[in-house]
């Protein structure tokens, strides 16, 4: 088997030397020529690090979990796929594991933690969770990020919330709708609370109030758009449009308005925040709001990787690139 100090040897280099360059080490002050030599050498030897070792030197596992409420929603690809990206630039791996509710995933962050088994854990929490409930893992001082959400003593990732519902009221707005309702998340959470705050801001700028009657708050689980869109229709005075704060819900208040003999969008139109590859084939085609869930994965592995070098928690917002509207059949007449 091929050790360091062989490929030391044929570079013509120290070990020490030869390790800093092998593991990108920034503060190695190496020249290039130097750097490619060892690199070299490396490659001709067929030279493969120990991981297993490094690790154990340095008191790490190179293995971070992104915690998700559901492994199988298409609507965490994107921040899923931008979380290894980012990993792999960084020389981690990361670990996908499943919370259904909060306290799932909390149990399963603080087990990670406490076995060794990750250097940190982002987790994304379940809708409607309450804040207390993550307060203790963040309380413990373990490098954590929380996704969409804000955590004293955690990192915490948030995207343009507001914006997004703000494009999707404008995108109604310009297509002629003037009565809007919103199916939004649940009250706790932080998330939802945004999105409404976008929705009625941008009315309000259009002079327009919005209808108590016609701002939900149920969720943002398919079944929780359809309770939402058959609450918003089960009344003669209807709605012309509807900004939903979910894809997710967005398939079930297109699903909703279908059974009840509702056109879409002829007689109402629809827009949903996010977009996740279903969107494009359900029927009709739900118009989104694409925000930037890559960037949101990669922001997260970053701001990781510096709590577990030893950085403070801090509150990072991802505004670019800005939610664009995707206009589907749901919007179009």
């Amino acid at each position: 088997m091929v050790s360091l100090s062989d490929v030391a040897g044929r570079a013509g280099v120290s070990v020490s030397v030869a390790s800093r360059a092998l593991s990108g080490d920034p503060s190695a002050r190496l020249s290039e020529i130097t750097r490619k030599r060892i690199h070299a050498a490396a490659a001709d030897l067929g030279y493969r690090p120990n991981h297993a070792a490094r690790s154990l030197r340095r008191a790490r596992t190179d293995v971070v979990a992104l915690i998700v409420p559901d492994v199988t929603n298409a609507l965490f690809a994107e921040l899923t796929r931008g979380a290894d990206a980012e990993a792999v630039a960084r020389g981690l791996t990361v670990l996908l594991g499943r919370g259904d509710d909060t306290a799932t995933g909390v149990a399963l962050a603080g087990r990670l933690l406490a076995e060794g088994r990750v250097d940190g854990v982002m987790l994304q929490p379940h809708d409607g969770t309450d804040p207390r409930e993550l307060a203790a893992l963040a309380a413990s001082g373990a490098p954590i990020v929380i996704v969409h959400d804000e955590i004293p003593g955690a990192s915490a990732i948030l995207l343009d919330d507001a914006g997004a519902a703000v494009v999707a009221v404008e995108h109604l707005l310009a297509i002629g709708r003037t009565r809007l309702a919103l199916i939004g998340g649940m009250p706790s959470s932080s998330s939802a609370r945004r999105r409404e705050d976008g929705f009625r801001s941008a009315l309000a700028r259009h002079g327009i109030p919005a209808r108590e009657a016609w701002v939900t708050r149920v969720g943002y689980g398919p079944e929780d758009g359809r309770e939402a869109m058959r609450r918003l229709l089960d009344t003669e005075d209807r709605p012309d449009a509807v900004v939903v704060s979910n894809v997710n819900a967005g398939f079930g208040a297109l699903a909703e308005a279908t059974r009840l003999g509702v056109a879409v969008p002829e007689s109402l139109a629809v827009a949903a925040i996010h977009d996740s590859w279903p969107a494009a084939y359900s029927a009709p085609a739900l118009t989104c709001i694409r925000t930037p869930l890559y960037e949101l994965g990669r922001a997260a592995v970053a701001a990781l990787s510096d709590r577990i070098g030893g950085g403070s928690p801090e509150v990072i917002r991802i505004s670019s690139p800005a939610p664009v509207i995707l206009a589907r059949a749901s919007t179009r007449v």
